[in-house]
């Protein structure tokens, strides 16, 4: 058998410092796009949330079937297909995954931006949450410290503002119970994504012609650039979670863990820096809060890990 010359020469271009370097930018250009979508929302605001997730769903379907192709992963999607219980978890997931996204459409077209943000930053600590009641995990004394400096930081909000945080609250319960189900359903991202857009897209495509019929859609009526536009939310929703597969391949999962924070960051900046959202005294103490509380939750990770590598 003859061996390349860069094996025979023993330099593998496969090496540990190569990929996590790839990993890195993957998980960059992941949670870095997740952190930006909101412009993309806001530039469609005239188009409703319903009509911007029938598109993100039938353009998703098209572009993840043409990865799927372009990688040979086909004999994954009939897999799962043919295991009804893992399809029947998968169409709870689509239902879960599709309501956040639905809620955070809206967020973001409605001037909330900073509740959205404020959902995915405490997402995490949902998930220690739900790891606790549904999988009888056991928290450590700082994670328990975490928790309630976040259920603080969620009560100050709704004393400071009058009113529950509940597009905040939803999404982190979404993205978290949507998180569940996909640790329970042994399943790869490109087809699991696949199965659940594929599970709503009769629905989702129903409701695009009932609007061409009804003379009441955007695609086709304004302009080409604003259909592209539209096709472009297959994009935004399907090559991010492609890097982030990429990305939890190469990297650890406590490094991708922090990188998730880049998000919501980004989204908060858009938020009082780019849109103007009102940032209230009662928002800058739940923010602090919760930022504390992911700042222990993560070094207790961190810590952890370290003593047991």
């Amino acid at each position: 058998m003859i061996k390349s010359k860069n094996t025979a020469n023993g330099s593998d271009p496969r090496t540990p410092e190569r990929e996590g370097l790839i990993g890195g930018l993957c998980a960059l250009g992941a949670f870095g796009t997740w952190g930006f979508l909101p412009i993309y929302f806001k530039y469609m605001h005239e188009v409703s949330a319903f009509e911007i997730l029938a598109h993100r769903i039938v353009w998703s379907v098209v572009l993840v079937s043409l990865f799927l192709v372009a990688v040979g992963r086909w004999k994954e999607v009939l897999a799962v297909i043919k295991n009804r219980r893992l399809v029947f978890w998968l169409c709870v997931s689509a239902t879960l995954l599709s309501l956040n996204w639905l809620l955070f459409i809206w967020a973001v077209t409605h001037g909330q931006m900073l509740q959205g943000s404020l959902g995915y930053y405490i997402n995490p600590l949902v998930n220690v949450v739900l790891g606790v009641l549904l999988l009888g995990e056991r928290l450590t004394k700082a994670q328990w410290i975490a928790v309630a400096l976040s259920v603080l930081g969620v009560i100050a909000l709704a004393a400071g503002v009058g009113e529950f945080p509940w597009i905040a609250v939803s999404l982190g319960l979404l993205f978290g119970f949507y998180g569940y189900v996909r640790k329970t359903a042994a399943v790869g991202a490109a087809a699991g994504l696949f199965v659940e857009t594929l599970v709503v897209i009769i629905p989702a495509t129903a409701y695009l012609i009932y609007l061409g019929v009804k003379g009441q859609g955007a695609f086709g009526t304004v302009s080409f650039s604003y259909d592209l536009l539209l096709v472009f939310a297959g994009v935004v929703t399907a090559v991010p979670l492609i890097l982030f597969s990429a990305a939890a391949r190469r990297l650890r999962y406590a490094t991708v863990g922090f990188f998730q924070y880049l998000a919501p960051t980004l989204q908060f900046i858009l938020a009082v820096a780019v849109y103007g959202e009102a940032f209230t005294d009662a928002h800058k103490i739940t923010f602090a809060l919760i930022w504390l509380a992911l700042a222990i939750y993560s070094f207790d990770i961190w810590r952890t890990r370290k003593k047991t590598a």
